[in-house]
C-alpha cells in the first residue's frame, strides 16, 4: 500500500458479496488501475464502468475472474501474479497428498474426539509413495515444481498438458496412484474430472485439486468417495467457495482445506508487491511486467 500510495492516489473498496461490487463498480469510475483479489469478478459491467481504465492488476496466477476479452477490447492491460506462488502452492500440494494418503486428518479427529484407544498394529493403514506413481494432469511451472518435490518421495511421474501431450489423460487416471491437478480454469477444463473420469482410476487411488475448485464435478466426487471408487481425495478449492458440497463435509476419506495454496507470509507479499509494480509499470508508462497472453 505505501509503495501504491506513493505513486498514485488509492481508494479501497470495502464490504462484501453485494455490497463490495455495488462499492467497486462506483469507485472504479475514472480510475487508472484496478488491483483485484482472484474473489472478485471482474465482469463485463465492472470493465464498462472502468471506462479509464489502464490496468487489470489480478493478484493471482489465474485470471479467470475477468473478462480479458472486454478488458482488452477496451484497450486495458490485464497482468497476473507468475512464478511467486510455484514453490508455496508445490509445497501445498504435496502436504495433501501425505495428508491424505497418511490419513493424518482421520487421525487428529480420532484424537480430539477422544476416540483414540491407543497404538494398534493395523490402525489407520495408509499407502505409502515410494514405488508409487504420481499423475499431474497439466504441467505447467507448478506441475513442474510438483513432480520435482514428488521425487524426492520415490515417487515416479506421468503428465498431460495442453502443450506437451505427455501420456494421454485416460491412460494417465488407469494408472496413477495420486492424480494431482494443475490446469488453468477454462470452459474446456471446467468439470475436467467428472463421474466417467473418477470411475477409471484405481480404487486405490487419491485425487488432490489445489488449482481452481470447478474443474472437478464435486456431487461426482463425493459420489466416488462414499462408493469408495477411488481411495480418498484432498482438495483446497471449491466449486462454489466458500461453499463445500455438503456430502464431502461427512466423508473421512477426503482432506478439506480452505485455499491455503499460496498462503505464506513470503508468497502473498510478493504476489502484492508484483501487482503493484505492474501498476506503477503500466502508469508510468512502462511495459506490464507479466502481462496476460
Amino acid at each position: 500500500m505505501a509503495r501504491l500510495e506513493a505513486a498514485c492516489q488509492v481508494e479501497l473498496c470495502e464490504g462484501d458479496g453485494e455490497g463490495l461490487r455495488r462499492d467497486l463498480l462506483t469507485r472504479v469510475a475514472g480510475r487508472d488501475a484496478l488491483v483485484s483479489m482472484v474473489t472478485d469478478t471482474i465482469d463485463r459491467a465492472v470493465v464498462d464502468a472502468g471506462d479509464a481504465l489502464k490496468i487489470i492488476a489480478n493478484v493471482a496466477v489465474g485470471y479467470n475472474n475477468i473478462d480479458v476479452a472486454a478488458a482488452r477490447a477496451r484497450g486495458m492491460v490485464v497482468t497476473n501474479t507468475p512464478d511467486v506462488l510455484t514453490d508455496a502452492t508445490a509445497d501445498l500440494t504435496l502436504a495433501l497428498i501425505l495428508a491424505v494418503t497418511r490419513r493424518l486428518g482421520e487421525g487428529e479427529r480420532m484424537l480430539r474426539r477422544g476416540a483414540w484407544p491407543g497404538w494398534a498394529f493395523d490402525q489407520l493403514l495408509g499407502m505409502q509413495l515410494r514405488g508409487k506413481q504420481l499423475g499431474i494432469v497439466g504441467f505447467g511451472r507448478i506441475g513442474r515444481a510438483v513432480a520435482a518435490r514428488a521425487q524426492a518421495f520415490g515417487m515416479t511421474t506421468a503428465h498431460t498438458s495442453r502443450s506437451d501431450a505427455g501420456m494421454p489423460l485416460d491412460r494417465l487416471l488407469a494408472t496413477s496412484d495420486v492424480v494431482s491437478l494443475h490446469v488453468p480454469l477454462m470452459p474446456e477444463t471446467r468439470h475436467l474430472i467428472g463421474q466417467p473420469e473418477l470411475a477409471r482410476m484405481k480404487r486405490t487411488a487419491y485425487l488432490i485439486n489445489t488449482t481452481r475448485g470447478p474443474v472437478v464435478d464435486e456431487a461426482a466426487l463425493a459420489w466416488a468417495l462414499k462408493n469408495r471408487l477411488i481411495a480418498g481425495a484432498a482438495l483446497d478449492v471449491y466449486e462454489r467457495e466458500p461453499e463445500v458440497h455438503p456430502d464431502l463435509l461427512a466423508l473421512e476419506n477426503v482432506v478439506l482445506a480452505p485455499h491455503l495454496g499460496s498462503a505464506t507470509t513470503e508468497t502473498r507479499t510478493a504476489m502484492a508487491d508484483l501487482a503493484v509494480r505492474n501498476v506503477i509499470a503500466v502508469l508510468g508508462g512502462a511495459p506490464p511486467l507479466t502481462p496476460v497472453s
